[in-house]
């Protein structure tokens, strides 16, 4: 099989060895030639004894193509195969410094067969965007000041065809369709990276450069992407660097050798997902993965990327008893190695695709996942508030009656609110493996769990930090997730499903028509407690403040069943105050209980201001005020 120089320069290899290569999609891995003249080949196999390329054209012969080890050292061997063609199915035949055969997918490859068959497949990515505009405004869209709203989106259990998949062209026009009538700014995909076990919902990946088959074509998703953004919704990818599955095709072993992973298991394989974890020190995986990150926001043209279990990858002990682990080398429990690779991960997306945006999913209080990586920071966009996430729903799942001795429960989360840049995070995890769906979580009778869960968004949407719900919560699906199947649409149509649905899209549209409750979402100055000390009442009142001469909004939630009259909260300005919403409301499926719209700013002292309102409480209710453009501060 005749070698070919074309595809790796110097450079290249310069920057693949040293671990900071963000482009090898195209120059490692399978490429189709011009004028239908065969596929070039090159994979990084260095303690591998010979390595050819077996597939359709070649009727899978060990022997017919061999490839050649590069003479420069880097462990690479590459050629090309004349008669193979776009379409095709190949892998890797592999043999190990002891003579074992390996059939490998290609790590690189751009797509896959689909499950359970393994193979890689050679394929063009070629496709005509029309997202032009997007792209310019992304920037804009995407800043810290900007309100945004996610639909967290499995999306082979969103909605399904007569039990089968929908692809991914029909998915851009139902669910897009979806998303804008409920006001999300963005969608996120549950990771569509291929992945052999489908009950892993995408978190076992084997295809880094290869979106699953089960959807489409990527071809497919490039439309769903285009699409989405035609409609101005944005597209986040979950992102899984922390381990890879140990499947015989993927990498595990890959060349005979424990090349990707860790050698020792008290560093390569976790025992919480059963999986082998990336060796983060070896250059060659930095660059693969780097490469990875990049490839989808370049060539796919994602907005963000939610990496997925980053706590996993900070800590040497995480899921690990004493003795199971081998500290850093200040004998520490940190990852060094992984710690910096973040670093260079977030300054890569930063440098070469400014606007798009790096989310961490991070369990713990490491300092600064959100912050500058000149500063010392990791360098994420934005980091998952998991604390606030669990403080709330354990708040909202006590009986009322029992919330008077946990009011710091729920108010813990702005001691530390501005200390990250935080999403707040209703995510797909907290409605399985028998926690019940976030509807079943709350307590109290059918009316009662129904004003629950729409106080309960009424708190988030007003609370600092933007916002991320998980399909089947806009509508409180009574049942758990489950990923054989779809959402309960038809429970979706029902009154009191249907009022929470309009409730989450007023939700929406108010969020992102309201400066003050987005401007300032990572800035203390955005923030200002009213009353969070009346815990015999479970009420809590803050305001949300936007910028110089944007009114500010009052939020109020009454978390007893106890309506409340005449309750008095003190506010900055006088004048008529606009009930903006009430999730109390007849149309949400409430009691209807409220204060006709708005009221009037007296001149009575409360609070700390020289104005207050006189405010009816619903039961179990969150309300919004918004004072009149001709109203006068304190």
């Amino acid at each position: 099989m005749p070698s070919n120089d074309a595809g790796l320069a110097d450079q290249d290899l310069h920057f693949f060895r040293e671990g900071t290569h963000t482009a090898l999609a195209g120059r490692l891995g399978a490429v189709l030639q011009p004028g239908g003249q065969g596929a070039r080949f090159a994979v990084w196999a260095p303690n591998a004894s010979a390595v050819s390329v077996i597939g359709e054209w070649n009727g899978w012969q060990a022997d017919a193509e061999p490839l050649t080890r590069r003479e420069d050292g880097s462990g690479i061997w590459e050629g090309v195969a004349p008669a193979a063609q776009h379409g095709q199915t190949y892998k890797y035949r592999v043999v190990t410094a002891a003579g074992q055969a390996l059939d490998k997918a290609d790590p690189y490859a751009m797509a896959s067969e689909l499950p359970p068959a393994t193979g890689s497949r050679l394929w063009s990515l070629d496709f005509e965007w029309t997202d032009q505009d997007w792209l310019a405004a992304r920037a804009q869209r995407q800043a810290g000041d900007a309100p945004m709203s996610v639909y967290e989106v499995h999306p082979g259990s969103w909605r399904r065809d007569n039990g089968q998949f929908l692809g991914w062209r029909a998915l851009a026009h139902a669910l897009g369709e979806h998303v804008q009538a409920m006001g999300f700014t963005h969608v996120e995909l549950m990771p569509v990276t291929e992945h052999p076990f489908y009950g892993s919902w995408g978190y076992q990946t084997t295809g880094y450069f290869a979106p699953t088959a089960r959807y489409g074509t990527p071809q497919d998703l490039k439309y769903f992407i285009d699409h989405l953004h035609g409609l101005g919704i944005g597209v986040v990818l979950d992102w899984v660097p922390s381990h890879f599955p140990t499947d015989a095709h993927g990498l595990q072993a890959f060349d005979g050798t424990h090349l990707y992973e860790h050698a020792d298991p008290r560093q390569g394989f976790h025992p919480e997902w059963n999986s082998s974890i990336f060796n983060y020190g070896r250059n060659e995986v930095r660059s693969f993965l780097l490469s990875s990150a990049l490839f989808w926001l370049r060539e796919y043209h994602f907005d963000a990327l939610r990496v997925d279990a980053v706590a996993s990858m900070l800590y040497l002990d995480y899921a690990r008893k004493q003795g199971e682990w081998i500290p850093n080398r200040h004998g520490g429990r940190e990852n060094l190695e992984a710690v910096d690779f973040l670093r260079t991960l977030n300054a890569a997306v930063a440098r070469e695709l400014p606007g798009a945006l790096v989310v961490a999913e991070e369990s713990t209080a490491w300092p600064g996942v959100s912050h500058p990586t000149e500063d010392g920071g990791l360098g994420f966009s934005m980091k998952w508030n998991m604390g606030w996430m669990h403080d709330t729903l354990d708040y909202f799942g006590l009986d009322p009656v029992y919330r008077k001795h946990h009011q710091g429960q729920l108010s813990f989360s702005l001691v530390y609110a501005f200390n990250e840049r935080f999403v707040l995070p209703l995510s797909h995890d907290e409605v399985v493996y028998g926690k019940g769906s976030l509807l079943g979580r709350m307590p109290g009778d059918a009316w009662q769990k129904f004003a629950n869960l729409r106080a309960l968004f009424g708190f988030m949407w007003g609370h600092p930090g933007k916002k991320l719900l998980f399909m089947g919560g806009e509508f409180g699906q009574g049942r758990e997730w489950a990923h054989e199947g779809e959402l309960d649409w038809a429970q979706s149509r029902e009154p009191w499903h249907a009022g929470v649905a309009k409730l989450v899209g007023d939700l929406n549209r108010l969020y992102r028509a309201e400066p003050a409750l987005h401007r300032l979402d990572f800035a203390p100055e955005g923030f200002a407690w009213v009353a969070q000390d009346d815990s015999e009442a479970s009420v809590f009142a803050f305001l949300r403040k936007g910028s110089d001469g944007e009114p500010p909004v009052l939020v109020v939630s009454n978390l007893t069943p106890v309506p409340r009259h005449g309750y008095r909260l003190g506010v900055p300005v006088s004048g008529l105050w606009r009930e903006l919403l009430n999730s109390d409301a007849r149309d949400y499926g409430g009691s209807g209980l409220g204060n006709q719209g708005g009221v009037l700013a007296e001149d009575v002292g409360a609070h700390g201001h020289a104005h207050s309102l006189a405010l009816t409480l619903p039961p179990l209710s969150t309300l919004m005020f918004r004072p009149e453009l001709d109203a006068h501060a304190d």
